[in-house]
């Protein structure tokens, strides 16, 4: 069983079909890419994975639990987390205190009130931090952090709660050829523990670091299948042809 479906999924705006009809899966522990021309839809359906937005047609469903209408804090707590494009990390706090909150988050009231969470998250904080090249900014404003440093932040966020599914829309935006090369090698020790869906423009990272791609236009799956496949695939290049 796949641990996240797609089928049939339609999101409209009016008359525009921001996606129309989309189908695809991802397996457990499977890194898989959505790629696609600008304004092909996949950050639409991004978000209707996190629940951003509610799509108009068709079904979502995670670990066998339909998903489609269900509010962000439902699906977090079924074990998906997201980073999107834009960082939003605190810039006044410490990085660590980052990360400790991005634990905090699922702790009971009660329990936050009397500070009874925080020695117990110091071992797994202390070990993210170490894996995402940040254990020595632990004690930094995360707002005086390099644009790379605050997205590895952020996915560290993302993951330390140990999520089955992350969703990632473009992790590498605005790195430097150096960062983007390091966050692939940051993000394998993650393969197999938890999925990724990657929406990310950078197509040799993405060859890089995925098993699968799905590819979109015009809110429409074109083809999907391992890289190898979507290299070789005639319907993937008429369409990149079509926009030269």
């Amino acid at each position: 069983m796949a641990l996240l479906e797609a089928e049939g999924v339609v999101q409209l705006y009016g008359a525009l079909r921001a996606l129309d009809g989309v189908a695809f899966s991802v397996a457990e522990g499977q890194f898989h890419g959505l790629v696609g021309p600008n304004g092909s839809g996949k950050s639409t359906l991004m978000k209707c994975i996190a629940g951003a937005e509610i799509p108009t047609g068709g079904a979502i469903r995670f670990a066998g639990t339909d998903i489609t209408a269900l509010p962000p804090e439902r699906r977090a707590r079924l074990g998906i987390s997201l980073k999107f494009q834009i960082t939003s990390v605190m810039p006044n706090l410490t990085v660590y205190d980052n990360v400790l909150l991005a634990l905090q988050a699922g702790d009971r009231l009660r329990d936050l009130v009397r500070s009874l969470t925080r020695g117990g998250y110091d071992a797994r904080i202390r070990e993210t931090l170490a894996r995402f090249r940040l254990i020595e900014r632990s004690d930094d404003l995360a707002g005086i952090l390099s644009h790379g440093q605050q997205q590895w932040l952020e996915i560290a966020m993302a993951l330390v709660r140990q999520p089955k599914l992350l969703l990632l829309d473009e992790p590498t935006a605005g790195m430097s050829p150096e960062e983007r090369w390091a966050t692939a090698e940051i993000l394998e020790p993650v393969r197999g523990h938890c999925a990724m869906v990657i929406v990310e423009h950078d197509l040799d990272f993405i060859r890089e670091i995925c098993d699968r791609l799905t590819v979109l236009n015009q809110g429409v799956v074109v083809d999907s299948g391992t890289v190898a496949e979507i290299q070789n695939s005639e319907k993937v290049r008429e369409v990149y042809l079509s926009r030269v």
